[in-house]
């Protein structure tokens, strides 16, 4: 079979126009191997291809080869594709070069597969013969909308919208006219429209008329013209959603904990109330020590197995044992009317039920063909999570350090361990049937938000736990000497410290980000759309030593700490002394009370006569909060605090990986040290510290984002988002932008230096705005713990006179939230609680009890729930119709 590509580029001198594709004959994918075409002037580039007649679908992509042998291809995902029919002899193929459409976010799988998903139609056989097919590409088409073509011919309807050709849609979001070669006269003049299923509604698109010129004639062959996109100009598609923790939902047959059948109510309830998106919070398995401490979503222990808890029993099904089925009931009443997730009960009788649907079913699930399919399919990473957890339990702990002879992770012996004539396999296989459970309700979870046209979001932690099996399985990824967290900000004063590893992406690099892209993978199960989570980690990570509780004596990684002489250009003498934790005696008073300071001699000793250093038993902050680990006094806590500060009183932090440089502490002219400087010595500080978190790295850390993000979103159709907060590099917005990834949008947390609060009517289109986030107090917390922010707010941007309510009434957060959603983000997602803030009759009666998360706090129990269940939420019939008014008023 013989194929002509065509393409219209326009070159500069030495540059030449290549095709590289799914083929040998195309160098099958290798860049290298890309076939160069032939130039025949005026930008008309060809190239002549015999293809095996066993090929029925081709991929391909286009490359520029540069004069000194780089390459620029067409941007992420944008592949071309054709498909061969067995009867044809010839293909001639028109193409463009592709770029990023207008609107790309239209064109990921949350809006193909989800908002505007079609199924594929086909042509009806005919025999062949020469035929032109006319492509272009549309995803926004409504359900009762298709895409036609008019033009200067009958063939064509002679500009009648009535009479326009109806186009297939073969494969969305592209569609196609198939014309007998016969039936059209050249030149074609002909433009795309819009229209809907009766024809009496139409829209043309926008631009000049599109033209076809004659064409070779040959027999049996195939004319194949791809066109520019569809040139739309009405106004951006807008949406609105919710957000809450899959943990937080109730419904009356939830188990004291929301699960996967309680996700489906909630798309009942996005559905009704016209929402076209669900976000919900991480929900791998978290379980390491059993208690609440599991709570927290953001410390996985696998990137790929999905955390029990989120079983439905009800979905899974009935025990027969009328007893035990009766203590159940009664364990799952006393679960379902606690105001909050019981997460260590929870856990326990969920696991105890799955135990014992398990010995009731257990034999007929794992010979059944599903099964066999999911263990086949999942086997790589499933093996090894099942070993895990069996060690874990077996020796008490997640830490394999403490594993004895299984401290390291051996592929023969866990394949030797999980044979099913293993001594231990019952165990392994009750883990191998909780994961196939899960991922069966999930996909049905997934399958039924698709068909209710409702986007799911999922989470991607930045980081996983470092007793986690990825950790022990393949731990060259990882960097255990470092603790990611985040710098000081509006969240914490003293920073975060998650105590995640960080990564080593020199590492992951030399493999493609192949562990990065299995993550992504796995998320497209059961999501069409994403958030990553601290995306300024793929930037650079802030890296606490693992001698620190707190996150303030971090440090960026990669970065480029100063040397000596760098230092002193900028007038700062050097001196070590700037490396060493001390307080002067004058500052003791700021840090502890009178009552305080008559134990300090225990933890602190001269070091000359004005300042004091932390003896050797106290000299870290790990060793510190060891010391009080079992003191939950008041004065125990207010030492330790005061402790831990004199620890981070340095102006400087030595580079682990370059002893002789150093990065300038953060907030560093908030220390006591600092205020021990000379003026001139402050300013100099100040300059310094200035051009290094602002202006130094910007470029490098650009360099070193695209480097990681570009091959993982190519990897991937998913919309993609980042959670782009707090410190933010200028190269952030950069970055983002150019790879079409939504940035998150608050009010109450501008970008734009000077503002108190965004301008909403001016936020980034591909982004999402939001009223609150699960680490921020919900919108009515908000309001009553800052009295100052709230008159501000009250007057400024609500436009109100007098003394705002101390309490925020329904009435208010109607219209904060209108105020959002009327906002230019593509999309506007809002926390249930903010939602439910508009109703005095469903909103929580305690609004500090709606707070998911607090970051300062690293050992925060997760356990918010709703006050109210699914089901009288869909049973709320003035309160939805709400919803859907204000929804239609903003045009979403």
């Amino acid at each position: 079979m013989r194929i002509t590509f065509n393409i219209h580029y326009f070159t500069d001198a030495g540059q030449k126009v290549c095709i590289v594709g799914a083929v040998d004959e195309l160098g099958a994918w290798q860049i290298v191997s890309a076939k160069e075409m032939d130039c025949r002037g005026d930008g008309q580039w060809t190239l002549d291809v015999e293809i095996p007649v066993f090929v029925k679908t081709l991929d391909y992509r286009y490359v520029l080869k540069m004069p000194d042998g780089t390459t620029i291809s067409e941007p992420r995902g944008r592949k071309h594709k054709v498909q061969f029919s067995p009867d044809q002899e010839r293909y001639y193929l028109f193409d463009y070069w592709q770029i990023a459409p207008e609107n790309p976010a239209l064109y990921t799988s949350a809006f193909t597969r989800t908002i505007f998903a079609r199924a594929p139609q086909a042509y009806p056989a005919k025999e062949a013969g020469m035929e032109v097919i006319i492509r272009v590409c549309n995803p926004y088409v409504e359900k009762n909308q298709h895409v036609a073509i008019s033009g200067n011919q009958d063939a064509l309807g002679m500009w009648q919208p009535e009479k326009a050709k109806e186009m297939i849609c073969t494969h969305f979001p592209e569609w196609e006219i198939r014309l007998g070669i016969n039936e059209i006269t050249f030149p074609v003049e002909y433009k795309f429209l819009l229209r809907n299923r009766t024809k009496q509604e139409c829209r043309w698109e926008a631009g000049e008329n599109r033209t076809l010129p004659p064409l070779p004639r040959h027999e049996k062959a195939v004319f194949v013209v791809s066109e520019y996109p569809y040139c739309d100009n009405r106004t951006p598609w807008k949406g609105a959603g919710v957000v809450v923790p899959l943990f937080s939902l109730r419904s009356e047959h939830s188990f004291g904990i929301g699960d996967l059948h309680d996700l489906k109510l909630l798309v009942d309830w996005a559905a009704h109330t016209n929402q076209r998106l669900i976000q919900i919070l991480p929900v791998n398995d978290t379980t390491r020590t059993h208690t609440w401490e599991d709570s927290y979503p953001y410390s996985a222990i696998s990137i790929y197995a999905l955390h029990p808890v989120y079983i439905s029993l009800k979905e899974m099904g009935a025990l027969k044992d009328e007893k035990k089925t009766a203590s159940y009931h009664r364990k799952q009443q006393i679960l379902n009317k606690k105001n909050v997730v019981d997460y260590e009960n929870v856990e326990k009788y969920k696991l105890q039920y799955c135990r014992d649907f398990f010995e009731q079913e257990g034999s007929r699930i794992l010979k059944s063909a599903a099964f066999k399919s999911f263990l086949r399919t999942n086997q790589v990473w499933l093996l090894p999570y099942a070993a895990f957890c069996f060690f874990r339990e077996k020796y008490q702990t997640s830490d394999f350090i403490r594993w004895g002879e299984d401290v390291r992770y051996s592929p023969r012996r866990i394949q030797t361990l999980c044979r099913e004539d293993s001594k231990v396999y019952s165990e392994l296989s009750f883990t191998y049937f909780l994961q196939f459970v899960l991922h069966t309700q999930f996909r049905q979870a997934s399958d039924y938000a698709r068909k209710k046209g409702v986007i799911l979001k999922g989470d991607l932690p930045i980081g996983i736990h470092r007793t986690s099996v990825d950790a022990w399985i393949e731990p060259v990824y990882f960097n255990s000497s470092g603790q990611a967290g985040a710098p000081p900000d509006d969240f914490s004063e003293t920073g975060q410290n998650w105590s995640f590893p960080t990564y080593n992406w020199d590492v992951m690099e030399r493999d493609g980000f192949i562990w990065w892209k299995k993550r992504f993978c796995k998320l497209e199960d059961y999501f069409s759309c994403f958030r990553i989570d601290h995306i300024l980690g793929f930037f650079r990570i802030w890296e606490v030593p693992t001698d620190f509780v707190q996150g303030l004596c971090g440090h960026f990684r990669p970065a480029l700490p100063f040397s000596v002489n760098e230092i002193e250009l900028f007038g700062l003498e050097w001196d070590g002394r700037l490396l060493k934790p001390r307080i002067h005696r004058r500052f003791l008073d700021e840090l502890f009370s009178a009552e305080a300071r008559k134990y300090l001699d225990a933890f602190l000793i001269d070091e000359d006569d004005e300042h004091l250093i932390l003896k050797p038993l106290c000299d870290t902050q790990k060793k510190i909060e060891s010391i009080f680990k079992n003191h939950a006094d008041a004065l125990s806590g207010e030492i330790m605090d005061g402790l831990f500060a004199i620890a981070s009183e340095v102006l400087f932090l030595k580079d682990p990986y370059e002893q002789t440089k150093y990065h300038p502490r953060i907030a560093g002219n908030k220390s006591f040290a600092y205020a021990e400087l000379s003026a001139r010595a402050q300013t100099a500080f100040d300059r310094l510290s200035s051009h290094f978190f602002y202006e130094r790295h910007n470029a490098f850390w650009k360099a070193e984002a695209l480097k990681r993000l570009v091959p993982l979103i190519e990897s991937t159709d998913m919309l993609i988002c980042g959670e782009d907060l707090g410190m933010i590099p200028a190269s952030v917005h950069e970055v983002m932008t150019q790879l079409h990834i939504l940035s998150l949008e608050l009010e109450r947390a501008p970008k734009l230096p000077g503002e108190h609060f965004a301008c909403l009517s001016r936020l980034p289109y591909l982004s999402v705005c939001t009223t609150s986030t699960h680490d921020m107090s919900p919108l009515r917390l908000w309001w009553e713990e800052n009295p100052e922010k709230r008159q501000q707010y009250y007057q400024s941007v609500l436009r109100k006179s007098g003394t705002a309510p101390a309490a925020c009434p329904a009435k208010i957060a109607a219209q904060i939230l209108k105020n959002h959603l009327c906002a230019s983000s593509i999309l506007t997602i809002i926390p249930l609680q903010d939602w439910l803030a508009i109703s005095d009759a469903l909103k929580h009666p305690r609004a500090e009890d709606e707070r998911i998360n607090i970051p300062a706090n690293p050992h925060h129990y997760w356990q918010y729930k709703m006050h109210l269940t699914l089901e009288k939420l869909l049973e709320s019939d003035e309160f939805n119709q709400k919803i859907r008014s204000m929804l239609a008023d903003c045009g979403r």
